[in-house]
């Protein structure tokens, strides 16, 4: 039986029966997001056909431990009234498979599964390190586990510059083609960023003004309480510029910044979103002092804890890595033309945020009896912890005495206005993969043009030797007294009514 999942106005594609094949099965991603993911789906009826599910590991004999984690992942996702019944049911569709190399003979067992089921398409999601994704697609390939129906889901990272990231990609190509491939990137699935597709392409309220002349800045913040935690290893090797910029805020600046596609399918949105891409301006060693900021926290205080800092961390008495970074970045082209769109990510910060705020410019004219320009309107765009939007407009403030006038938000509260339970991103990326929708996913040329402004961001660091600044862990990142005044830009981003960083 076939399913499908209402998204829009546009008939969706239908979900076909499938096998998913989750290499990495007992890692924590996989019970963090992939199986709740699945789950939440499943009981919501859009799993209401054939399929299996299969969780591969390296490790024998951990059913009791698997099964233990996968109803306890599950248990803390809940977030409605459930059939706690319901958990056991969706057990049962996940076999645990012991893969320990990737070779024909290790893979027989799940050879044989998927042969019985030749007629469903097999999604293979590959949540392990990218350094083996050439691998395991090409002992797939040697299998013949591979066919026309077969996709793909590769995690982040791929790969630590471009030429790793092509020779990833190039491994991977060896055994499925571009229309195979799921390059997967959770904000993209988030509700938020799905509205601002509607907020700029169905409300000429906006894409009329949505341009260099009436935008001052554009602020993609997405801001951390947690340091690296178990993550050490990986991070010391990647840093704030590779682990979310070069992926989660880049893809947001492409939405913000990117022409109206001719149709909202997959290959008209990447086509206009990789315009973007190779229309940011390059850093070189002069433009890189003044337009980013390296920061790395220190120790500080976070709700009255003692945090320890990022070295400590990390176990190292040195690293050049950085945890905080702040980019003053300018797309050059005809809307965009010398409009800043400010980028910063930062671990250790005072909350957990991530937000957009479009920032108009004032009007031409104060015609009131007060000194000075009226402040711009602003639409903020709250990605996390919930999910909001909010529209700032300069208000009368009732009574006599004249036009006493302030900014008032209105707002648009999800969770408020809507009755009905919000799937998070990995389920609506998973839906999308199972249906072969790829508009939400990245393609290859895309990835190659964000690493090609990324690089000349890490090239011009090294050429002018630029030093991370300290900050206290519990702090908004390199603050007052700090930086010089070229930096001001960094520290002066609105955050939200009461907070500037």
């Amino acid at each position: 039986m076939y399913n499908t999942f209402r998204m829009s106005n546009k008939r969706p594609k239908i979900i076909k029966p499938f096998n998913a094949v989750i290499f990495g099965g007992d890692g924590d991603l996989a019970f963090r997001k992939i199986y709740p993911a699945l789950f939440h789906r499943f009981v919501a009826k859009q799993l209401d056909l054939d399929h299996d599910i299969f969780a591969i590991t390296r490790t024998e004999n951990c059913d009791k431990k698997f099964y233990g984690n996968l109803e306890k992942f599950i248990t803390e996702s809940i977030d409605y009234e459930l059939d706690s019944s319901l958990i056991a049911v969706f057990a049962k569709k996940i076999k645990l498979l012991y893969i320990p190399v990737h070779t024909k003979t290790a893979y027989a067992k799940l050879k044989k599964y998927l042969d019985d089921t030749p007629t469903r398409q097999c999604v293979y999601y590959l949540s392990t390190p990218s350094s083996v994704f050439g691998e395991i697609s090409d002992c797939l390939k040697r299998c013949e586990l591979i066919n026309d129906l077969s996709k793909v889901v590769l995690e982040k990272p791929l790969g630590n510059s471009l030429a790793t990231s092509r020779a990833i990609h190039s491994k991977i190509a060896a055994s499925f083609t571009e229309r195979q491939i799921y390059r997967i990137d959770h904000y993209l699935g988030k509700e938020t960023v799905q509205n601002l597709m509607v907020l700029r392409f169905a409300n000429r309220l906006f894409e009329s003004s949505w341009d260099s002349e009436n935008i001052d800045n554009v602020q993609i913040t997405v801001a951390e309480n947690l340091g690296v935690e178990k993550r050490g290893d990986y991070y010391d090797q990647s840093g704030a510029l590779l682990d979310m910029v070069q992926n989660h805020l880049l893809q947001l600046l492409c939405l913000i910044a990117m022409e109206p596609p001719s149709k909202l399918e997959a290959n008209n949105v990447r086509n206009e979103k990789l315009k973007v891409l190779n229309a940011i301006r390059l850093f070189d060693e002069n433009s890189v002092k003044d337009g980013t900021v390296r920061g790395q926290y220190t120790r500080g205080n976070m709700e009255g804890e003692k945090i320890s800092s990022y070295l400590e961390d990390i176990g190292k008495y040195e690293s050049e890595t950085e945890t905080f970074v702040a980019i003053k970045a300018y797309i050059d082209n005809w809307r965009w033309k010398d409009t800043p769109f400010y980028l910063r990510t930062g671990k250790r910060m005072i909350k957990r945020y991530s937000e957009i705020v479009i920032n108009f410019k004032s009007v031409k004219h104060n015609v009131f009896d007060s000194n000075g320009d009226i402040p711009g309107n602003k639409l903020i765009i709250r990605l996390q912890p919930e999910e909001r939007i909010e529209l700032v407009q300069m208000t009368k403030l009732p009574g006599p005495g004249g036009y006493r006038y302030e900014p008032i938000s209105l707002k648009l509260d999800y969770v408020d206005f809507f009755n009905e339970r919000f799937p998070e991103a990995y389920e609506r990326l998973m839906i999308d993969i199972l249906r072969g929708e790829q508009t939400l996913f990245m393609r290859q040329d895309e990835l190659d043009a964000a690493w090609v402004w990324i690089e000349s961001i890490v090239n011009s660091w090294k050429k002018s030797k630029q030093q991370k600044i300290l900050y206290e862990a519990g702090s908004w990142g390199p603050g007052d007294g700090i930086l010089n005044k070229n930096h001001e830009w960094s520290k002066s981003i609105k955050i939200n009514e009461n907070e500037t960083l």
